[in-house]
């Protein structure tokens, strides 16, 4: 390896994800490289089953490599074990899912909550103070008290964006994070995406079928067969 501080944020080097589904293999990203630096916006898109799902959840740590190696900053992803993959998620990634999986049965204030108790060095008060911040930061302070089912859908992306947040990961990784959105909801969710990659340092990394969407990033990737072609947005 060269000097870190001079590398991208994230590095995929000859990547590769192999499945088995039955007895056949299935390898949906094929020796794949990619570089993304620190702060940048990036949308992937491709086909249904071109890998971009799998490279996202490989960038997580939700899932490992069968082959090549994957850095984010200093940390090689694909040489940790589970215990330390789940340790590392917690600290330095937030993961924005298309269906928000909130708990039910908890205020908004309260799912956002939720990593925070992770962490036993932090006090009530701490968390509390965590949780506002980040409430605020989506602009639903006057909702913390309000269950899903009484928020609308673009509120809820929202509160899924503040849970994500709430732990100040450096990097965020959305799935479709607009995908079950009315427009004008979606336009505000790309918003609070780009002002967390502009105005906040945060590194993104969105799956999108949308190109619409895709205009919000920096930069767009697209995926055919395991494999990137890149076109920069103009």
């Amino acid at each position: 390896m060269t000097n870190l501080e001079t590398e991208a944020y994230i590095r995929c080097r000859n990547i590769s994800k192999t499945y088995l589904k039955g007895k056949t293999e299935v390898t949906p990203l094929r020796a794949l490289d990619l570089d993304v630096q620190k702060g940048e916006f990036l949308a992937l898109m491709g086909p249904s089953g071109s890998g971009k799902t799998t490279l996202l959840n490989l960038i997580a740590g939700i899932d490992q490599p069968t082959t090549g190696d994957l850095w984010v900053d200093d940390k090689n992803l694909s040489g940790m074990n589970r215990a330390q993959l789940t340790d590392w998620r917690a600290k330095h990634c937030g993961y924005i899912f298309q269906l928000y999986h909130l708990v039910p049965i908890l205020t908004a204030f309260e799912n956002i909550e939720l990593p925070l108790l992770l962490d036993k060095s932090l006090s009530k008060s701490e968390r509390h103070a965590k949780v506002q911040a980040a409430l605020e930061l989506v602009s639903l302070a006057d909702r913390s008290d309000h269950r899903p089912t009484e928020l609308s859908g673009g509120q809820e992306q929202r509160v899924a964006i503040a849970r994500a947040i709430v732990s100040d990961p450096e990097l965020l990784v959305a799935d479709e994070p607009t995908g079950d959105l009315d427009k004008e909801s979606g336009r505000q969710i790309l918003d609070l995406l780009s002002a967390l990659s502009n105005e906040h340092g945060k590194t993104i990394i969105m799956v999108t079928h949308d190109s619409k969407a895709a205009d919000a990033a920096g930069k767009v990737l697209h995926l055919e067969k395991g494999q990137l072609v890149e076109n920069a947005i103009t």
